[in-house]
């Protein structure tokens, strides 16, 4: 039977990234010890309040259709925070809340991006982005970043790849996966061009909230950004719900409009229940935010101290977010070989960087998503793994 031509677009080596973390539930299934780094999913239950609400709002028999775009109290307060963060001037009308950042991202390409269209994207990419602009067929434009350089986004690059096919520039700031981060000056610098050449911005602000060193900005309040930039947030990473699936888009009102559009015809809005606990998340103060958050620091930290003592190992601290690459190319493997192999033969279960792009190749992706113990001991099986290649030692399961 034939298929669409959609069904390419959306395949490739983002789907196949996970090849490496459906071997390792598999292994785990077998009894075998299994420490998964491989997906960015907290480790921490949602706070109680929220699961609270939730219920109260199941039980009070808010089970029905909701508003498409989002129901008003909750876009209202999400406009609130983030004019209060960012300084950009928003209300509910430039709000339209949608199941996850990733239909976020979905949507907002749908809405902006016609085939033919290039979309420049920052490397390391997160897995999916080429399947999100593949299915509206646009062209993926990788903006190569050095990882002597922390992986940060530079403005020249950036600048010499756009072309009169040029529609977009999409950035993730903290970045999935490298945890780098732009200044305001970069931002500046990137928002310069934006209006030099009309491109609309995607801003991925995910991780916004798990950010440890330096400042997080919004381009959408840099001047001649708010009617070109559509910022996406979530409450998955900050709130540990990523199961809960509220995303959102802040956008010019017109793309406000046209999201809605595209909401009606595929989803007719989030389930009430989901929305009301969203508001709790927004409104309550939840001491538990900032404790997850210092404790991703601390994460990141150990994996830094333990990984950089050994030979081989040369870990990229991140300036935010739930992960730390590390360039594994001294062992003399590629980023893939040697994730197998620490799979197989230690039983810990990483992402190879050229999944993220050619940027990151030759380093893996750790996932800070298990407790520092664990995280402990899945370092010590890296070094030992590590130790093994570089003194010529068969690998045999710890």
């Amino acid at each position: 039977m034939r298929y669409s031509a959609l069904t390419q677009r959306i395949a490739g080596e983002g789907a196949a990234a996970w090849q490496i973390h459906y071997r390792a539930l598999e292994l785990r299934e077998q009894g075998v010890d299994v420490v998964l780094l491989t997906i960015g999913d907290p480790d921490f239950d949602t706070p109680r309040p929220i699961v609270q609400a939730a219920i109260d709002s199941l039980l009070a028999g808010d089970t029905h259709y909701s508003e498409v775009r989002g129901n008003r109290s909750l876009r209202t307060r999400i406009a609130h925070r983030h004019a209060t963060r960012s300084g950009q001037a928003v209300d509910a009308e430039h709000v339209v809340v949608l199941p996850g950042a990733q239909c976020a991202v979905f949507s907002v390409a749908q809405c902006l991006l016609d085939p033919g269209d290039e979309v420049l994207v920052a490397e390391p990419m997160y897995v999916t982005y080429e399947g999100v602009f593949g299915a509206c067929g646009a062209k993926v434009l990788p903006i190569p970043v050095r990882p002597e350089n922390g992986f940060r986004v530079e403005p020249a690059a950036v600048a010499a790849r756009i072309t009169p096919k040029t529609r977009a520039l999409m950035l993730n700031s903290p970045n999935n996966p490298s945890g780098a981060s732009l200044s305001r000056e970069t931002w500046r610098a990137l928002a310069r061009l934006c209006v030099e050449h009309d491109l609309w911005l995607i801003s991925d602000e995910v991780y916004s909230d798990l950010l440890f060193d330096g400042e997080h900005i919004s381009p959408g309040s840099l001047p001649g950004m708010a009617e070109r930039t559509a910022t996406i947030n979530s409450l998955s990473k900050s709130h540990a719900m990523t199961g809960w699936r509220v995303g959102w888009v802040v956008a010019p009102q017109a793309l406000a409009g046209h999201l809605s559009d595209l909401a009606l015809c595929m989803l007719y809005g989030l389930p009430d229940f989901v929305q009301n606990a969203a508001v709790v998340a927004l409104d309550a103060d939840l001491p538990e935010l900032e404790q997850m958050r210092e404790e991703y620091r601390q994460r990141r930290d150990l994996v830094c101290a333990q990984l950089s003592q050994c030979p081989g190992l040369k870990p990229v601290k991140p300036d935010g977010g739930m992960f730390v690459m590390v360039d594994v190319r001294e062992t003399g493997l590629g980023a893939q070989q040697f994730a197998e192999l620490l799979l197989e033969g230690h039983g810990v279960s990483v992402l190879a960087g050229e999944a993220f792009g050619p940027s990151a190749a030759g380093h893996i992706r750790i996932g800070l998503v298990v407790d520092q113990q664990r995280l402990a001991d899945a370092c010590q099986r890296i070094v030992r793994c590590t130790q093994d290649l570089l003194e010529g030692r068969p690998v045999k399961r710890s």
